[in-house]
Formats: C-alpha cells, sequence, structure tokens
C-alpha cells in the first residue's frame, strides 16, 4: 500500500500549472486591425452560450468597431492574444445612464480554447486597475446565469448580485448584474 497522497493537487499546484499553461499569451490594448478578430470572437461565444437576438450585446452596433468604441481617456479595451491571434478580449466604458463615477465592464469573452488557464482574472485585475486609474468608483456589468465561468470569476473577485439593471445599456435579455466598489 502506498503513502496517502492527496486527491487533489494543492491550491499553489494548481496556480502553477495555470500558470505554466497560461505563458506565451500577451494581454494588450486593441488595435484597429484587431477588429474582426474581436467581433468573432464575441460573436462565436454569445452564439455558444444562446445569447442571439434582441437585448443581447452581439447585436450592439460597436461590436465591428471595438478599438473605436473605447477611446481614452475614459474607455479602454484590451485583447488576449496568442500567436497573432486573439482568444479573448474585454474592456471598461462609462456607464450609459449613471454617474460619471460609474464604468461598465463590457464585452468581456473567451474562447473555449482559453477557458480555466487563469486569464480571465488576469485581464479582469487590469480592468479593476484601468477602472481606478480612471477615478471610477463603481465598476457594474450584466451577463446570463447560464455563462457560469464568468458569474463565478466576478464573485470570486468580489462582485456583488444586485437584484436589477443599473443604467441604460439597452441588453434587457441578460439575467445578471453585478457590482464592485472600488
Amino acid at each position: 500500500m502506498q503513502p496517502d497522497q492527496p486527491d487533489k493537487l494543492s491550491k499553489d499546484n494548481v496556480q502553477a500549472s495555470r500558470d505554466d499553461l497560461s505563458e506565451g499569451f500577451t494581454i494588450r490594448p486593441v488595435q484597429q486591425t484587431d477588429n474582426a478578430k474581436v467581433a468573432q470572437v464575441i460573436r462565436e461565444v454569445m452564439t455558444e452560450f444562446g445569447a442571439v437576438g434582441e437585448g443581447y450585446s452581439i447585436g450592439d452596433a460597436e461590436v465591428d468597431d471595438m478599438y473605436g468604441n473605447y477611446p481614452p481617456p475614459r474607455s479602454c479595451y484590451f485583447v488576449i492574444v496568442r500567436d497573432e491571434k486573439v482568444l479573448g478580449a474585454g474592456g471598461i466604458a462609462p456607464l450609459v445612464g449613471a454617474d460619471k463615477s460609474v464604468c461598465e465592464l463590457r464585452k468581456m469573452f473567451f474562447m473555449p480554447s482559453i477557458r480555466g488557464l487563469g486569464l480571465g482574472g488576469r485581464l479582469l485585475k487590469l480592468l479593476l486597475e484601468e477602472a481606478r486609474a480612471r477615478n471610477y468608483t463603481t465598476c457594474y456589468l450584466e451577463t446570463l446565469e447560464r455563462m457560469t465561468g464568468a458569474t463565478g470569476l466576478y464573485e470570486s473577485r468580489g462582485f456583488k448580485r444586485l437584484e436589477a439593471a443599473k443604467g441604460k445599456t439597452g441588453h434587457c435579455s441578460c439575467d445578471r448584474y453585478y457590482a464592485l466598489e472600488l
């Protein structure tokens, strides 16, 4: 009989494994040449989760020009790239219809091949740092209950679930709303 061995990796080993898997990826500001690739990621992921039709952000005009729709100094949008392929993205911008101190986490999506590698946490951390640097005091977001990976990430980072939508996003088909005091 062998000595007792843990059934699961320790938390440190899991993090080390994630770090090894996530090497080779770059998180950088979106460039104009990324627009079509980002739109493809958004459309593929939203379709995967059945987020198609009226009331979902898949139909937003900005999807085809993320570079042009996230101008500094109040907005920013980043992509996750490996081997020149855009595999994920996300950004912040002022929440339409809200106080100027509230930003919205927008269009943060990841292709299945990069989920679970810790890249979502890295991008979210960067976006929250950017929000603070832009003098936002609250970060708001909308998502879907069925996007359990996303809701788990937000909750693990301190986002609190809200009972109702805030601002005027036009995304009436979303069913989960969160905010984080920065």
